[in-house]
């Protein structure tokens, strides 16, 4: 089932998510999660974007690494096999230089702006069969998964811009609440 992803604006996006009890069967909501996130073209998305404030992610940053005219040594090594389920995710650390890069928000179409963010991330997480892992990501994986879990907290890549950037964007992102934006996937905007 493809579920409309919620924008700008509606106040889910804006809360801290809560853990999920492990008696919980996600199976079914993350089929959905990565049918959703394909149907928009996105890499990453997290519960709220679909209306759940519950702490859950799904990512796959494999098409960072498809292209016809990408070269094989442009590869971004850490999103080979970058498919996963995060539940109930706690970032451990993040470490290393912090380095800027476009993001983008299916919650917030037509909007992509530089974020700087650690260049290393150690995060402890369930997967979608509740094995427990602790791991660190680098590079676009890592950045991948800071920006989901911000998602999970209640903060948009649109929070880590400085405050001149954010008035430049105001008008866009109030079109957005009003749902004056052109997309091609669905979307649910705020009453």
């Amino acid at each position: 089932m493809i579920y409309p992803i919620v924008a700008y604006g509606d106040p889910v996006l804006r809360k801290v998510a809560v853990d999920i009890d492990k008696s919980f069967d996600v199976k079914k909501l993350v089929e959905d999660m990565f049918e959703t996130m394909y149907n928009a073209k996105g890499v990453g998305l997290a519960a709220p974007q679909i209306g759940l404030n519950i702490r859950m992610f799904v990512v796959d940053g494999r098409p960072f690494n498809e292209g016809e005219d990408l070269e094989e040594r442009d590869k971004d090594p850490s999103l080979v096999d970058f498919k996963k389920v995060f539940i109930n995710a706690e970032i451990l650390e993040e470490d290393g230089d912090d380095w800027g890069f476009e993001e983008g928000c299916l919650s917030i179409p037509d909007i992509r702006e530089d974020v700087y963010r650690p260049e290393f991330v150690t995060i402890r997480y369930f997967d979608e069969d509740w094995v427990e892992h602790t791991e660190e990501y680098e590079g676009l994986a890592a950045r991948i998964i800071q920006h989901e879990y911000d998602h999970i907290d209640g903060i948009l890549f649109t929070d880590h811009l400085n405050p001149i950037k954010k008035r430049m964007l105001k008008n866009k992102l109030a079109k957005i609440t009003k749902g004056r934006v052109d997309v091609d996937y669905k979307m649910k905007f705020p009453k």
